[in-house]
């Protein structure tokens, strides 16, 4: 009894002195009451309220609008002339008359506040707006600098609403100093639409704005008289007067629901009508207003603001990519607990790099061709486009649901939280095997040492061998190709068109297998849990086997088309704060990683997957060029990635988890081999219509080269050994109709082309010996007589005389040369006819003279 009098008398005093500060306050009392309280501190610093952090994307007519948001506390501030006056005039007569003629304290209300704290009741009511904006100022500290939900956030909350006994005097009182200092500090207005941005109206619906949108799907500037006087109403006590919950907003002491839509939301009902009476008698309403409002029910219209990935539908995935860039980097705050702050609670603006004229389309044709789920498989498809001259990430869409809830993810088949087009930093994928997109590596490797995109090869297949950092390693085993093809000899191009597992392990075999590696890695490409792709080096590296998530891989052709310069891919454009200041976003940019001739001669043989090779099927047709490469592993999993200059398109499909033959499954009516290319080729037509893309540059014309190598020479060796011969130097071999020949029979007596030079990979026609020819004889410039004596010694029975030149000098005769010329193989049946000038030929017979009108 004794504190409550002393402590009465003390806030009687000061609030007389400071409300009234003409009147004279004298008496050792007074002054020891004004020491104590001048010893409270007096400056209380007003930070900024939690504030949700907005995600925008780009609409169709290429604004800004709101994709989604992340907040512990729902609140949108508004200005003081955002806000009704009819809001204004139900708060302050419900809750502070006098508001506009006290200094911060209403005496009145005070004592009363006192008065139920002694009587054991809880240090609430009875406080001026100032103190109440004071008080929610001190509960949003305590809850910014606590753990989201913790205890620690829940005691830090009691203790500044429901503290009892001497520390509730106490905790009046520095409410009253802190009161005072804020009049001091900020005008009335500006008091009061601090309050009412900051004020709690029940679970995460904190601001008068916020409050307006969610119960009543209105603003704060067109409350109606009963909306208004509704939400003033449930300041006193938030979480009672709640009228969001149809079964209830609390129960009573027997466990019965209380104020539910099947009482009328009674308590807040009540606590209305107080405050409709409380402006009938401030003359803020006429009687009229009163009667007709007082019958009006309460009515919410509860329009959610839906906050996280879930409320962003389609683009849910591109908005985990985009949340999870936030908490992991550091320009978010330094450590977890800090970045999870900024998000939930910083108030900033995220301007992303999300079209939806390509978003708007890459959801529609995920819906068409890709299931959410389909039975006997754990089916997965993934679709993101990139802006090669930016790195900007234009669209990102996903076959499954999206849900984080644990529960429904293990139990409901087509539902997931991972970006399975992202890695595991940014959506907790680990990657998915990319197939033969992974030999634009090996393309790039082979250019990079002066090989040409037609220099031929044998691409047959075989067991081939490898080098790592020139090490030889050895391979035991034959790699097939697709529907195990037997491979070809063919030009590097042809390959690509191909896709030919054996042709680009034939260029493998002639590079080294780290240093393919290692032009992927100089690409930005990681294993999609975060590991290097030079952990493991091996032959099959090549073709693709390592899991790296698709958007690597769109990066890495998106570097081709934007001439070898690689820029990040990246979600966010641009960030900033409550007061619409840039925020510095996280570090990304562009540096070149191959040389401008490399990209255009890579671009080359690229752009035949698109026209008649594998990656047709995936062409819009609308005239743009594109580049591209399908990619297979082992039927399970699928990517096709295509591109313009401007714009491109990554897509997989396969299993996320088993090894289920995609060959074998049907999705939305499409082989699930297929799915990709009915997938990819929409998107990229959208991209293309919106994002024009022009035409690659010219290929180097010394890595377009044709190349000539040594051709052997195979006469006189066996079928078998002149194809071993042949097929190791890189030509390609067929067996020709067996001829007369002078070589042993069975071996090679002549080859198609000859020994020389030839281009690589060149099929060359060998033809066996029937051992029964013999090669004519030089006989030029022997006599007739003797030439004949010569071919006949050869073995030719039918020799005659050929054509005859004059010639004054030629005596008697003398041979010019033979048809078949001499050297020429032969049966011993075959006319052999010698030919021959003599001084005069005579005439008649074979004897005539050789003019030009003869040749």
């Amino acid at each position: 009894m004794l504190g409550l009098v002393g402590l009465s008398a003390i806030a009687g005093v000061l609030v007389t002195a400071t409300v009234t500060p003409a009147i004279a306050v004298a008496g050792s009392a007074a002054s020891s009451a004004i020491t104590m309280f001048d010893k409270l501190p007096a400056y209380l610093e007003v930070d900024t309220p939690m504030l949700p952090t907005t995600i925008y994307a780009k609409g169709n007519d290429g604004k800004d609008f709101v994709l989604t948001s992340f907040y512990d506390q729902n609140r949108i501030p508004v200005a003081y002339d955002e806000v009704s006056q009819t809001m204004y005039d139900a708060l302050l007569s419900s809750e502070d008359p006098r508001y506009y003629e006290h200094g911060g304290i209403d005496l009145i209300g005070t004592t009363r506040a006192l008065l139920n704290n002694f009587q054991g009741g809880d240090t609430q009511g009875g406080s001026s707006i100032s103190q109440q904006y004071v008080k929610n100022v001190l509960i949003q500290k305590c809850e910014q600098e606590a753990p989201f939900n913790s205890q620690e956030q829940l005691d830090c909350y009691n203790d500044a609403i429901t503290a009892t006994g001497v520390e509730g005097y106490e905790r009046k009182l520095q409410e009253m100093r802190y009161a005072i200092s804020i009049e001091q500090e900020y005008s009335k207005d500006d008091i009061l639409i601090g309050y009412l941005n900051i004020a709690n109206f029940g679970g995460q619906t904190y601001g008068i704005e916020a409050a307006a949108q969610y119960y009543f799907n209105t603003t704060a500037a067109k409350l109606t008289l009963n909306q208004a006087a509704t939400l003033a109403g449930m300041v006193q006590n938030p979480n009672r007067y709640r009228i969001d919950l149809p079964e209830g907003s609390y129960t009573d002491k027997e466990g019965v629901a209380r104020n539910s839509a099947e009482d009328g939301y009674k308590s807040t009902r009540d606590r209305r009508d107080y405050v409709l009476w409380r402006l009938l008698q401030d003359g803020k309403i006429t009687q009229e207003q009163y009667d007709t409002t007082l019958e009006e029910p309460i009515e919410p219209n509860i329009n959610p603001r839906e906050t996280g990935c879930s409320a962003a539908g389609g683009s849910a995935y591109f908005c985990k990519y985009v949340q999870q860039t936030i908490l992991t980097d550091p320009a978010f705050g330094e450590t977890d607990e800090e970045r999870w702050e900024t998000l939930r609670r910083g108030g900033l603006k995220v301007y992303t790099t999300l079209d939806f004229n390509i978003q708007m389309p890459a959801e529609a044709a995920m819906k068409a061709t890709a299931a959410s789920h389909i039975d006997g498989i754990e089916f997965g498809a993934a679709a993101v486009t990139v802006e090669p001259s930016t790195g900007r990430i234009l669209a990102m869409a996903q076959n499954t649901n999206f849900s984080e809830d644990e529960k429904v993810v293990s139990t409901q088949p087509g539902y997931s939280s991972l970006v399975y087009a992202a890695d595991s930093a940014h959506g907790s994928a680990n990657g998915f095997p990319v197939g033969s997109t992974y030999k634009l590596f090996t393309l790039i490797d082979w250019l990079e040492k002066g090989r040409s995109i037609n220099e031929v090869l044998n691409g047959n297949n075989r067991v081939f061998q490898y080098k790592c950092d020139g090490v030889q390693q050895y391979n035991t085993s034959k790699i097939g190709n697709f529907a195990n093809g037997n491979g070809y000899t063919g030009t590097v191009t042809r390959f690509t068109r191909d896709s030919l597992n054996s042709g680009f392990l034939a260029m493998a075999e002639q590079l080294d297998v780290c240093e393919i590696n290692r032009v992927a890695e100089r690409f930005g490409v990681t294993l999609g849990n975060g590991g290097s792709v030079t952990d493991e080096n091996v032959l099959y590296d090549v073709l693709g086997s390592k899991a790296i998530a698709p958007i690597d891989m769109a990066s890495a052709y998106a570097t081709i088309a934007n001439n070898g310069v690689r820029c990040e891919p990246h979600a966010i454009d641009r960030i900033t704060d409550i007061d619409d200041k840039e925020v510095p976003v996280p570090e990304t940019g562009c540096e070149p990683v191959i040389e401008p001739n490399i990209a255009a001669t890579a671009a080359e043989a690229l752009k035949s997957v698109m026209n008649g090779g594998t990656g047709a099927a995936a062409n819009p047709g609308d005239g743009t060029e594109l580049i591209g490469k399908t990619g297979t592993h082992e039927n399970v999993s699928t990517m096709m990635i295509e591109s313009s200059t401007a714009a491109t398109t990554a897509v997989w499909v396969g299993n996320t988890r088993g090894l289920t033959d995609l060959r074998t499954i049907w999705s939305n009516g499409i082989n699930g081999n297929n799915v990709r290319y009915e997938l990819a080729r929409p998107i990229q037509a959208a991209a293309n219509a919106h994002y024009p893309g022009g035409a690659f540059p010219t290929p180097d014309p010394n890595l377009t080269r044709r190349v000539l190598v040594d051709l052997p020479d195979v006469t006189g060796k066996s079928i078998d050994e002149a194809t071993s011969i042949l097929r190791g130097a890189g030509f390609g071999v067929t067996v020709g109709e067996t001829v007369p020949g002078d070589q042993p029979e069975g071996t090679i007596q002549r080859q198609d082309p000859g020994a020389g030079q030839a281009a690589g990979g060149t099929n060359v026609t060998i033809f066996p010996s029937d051992g029964k020819a013999s090669s004519v004889p030089d006989v030029s410039g022997m006599s007739v007589q003797a030439a004949f004596a010569a071919i006949t010694g050869a073995g030719f029975d039918n020799v005659e005389r050929g054509s005859c030149s004059e010639n004054s000098d030629a005596g008697s005769g003398k041979v010019t040369g033979t048809d078949p010329e001499a050297g020429t193989v032969a049966d011993p049946n075959t006319v052999i006819r010698v030919n021959y000038e003599a001084k005069s030929c005579g005439g008649g017979g074979d004897d005539k003279k050789n003019d030009k009108d003869d040749d």
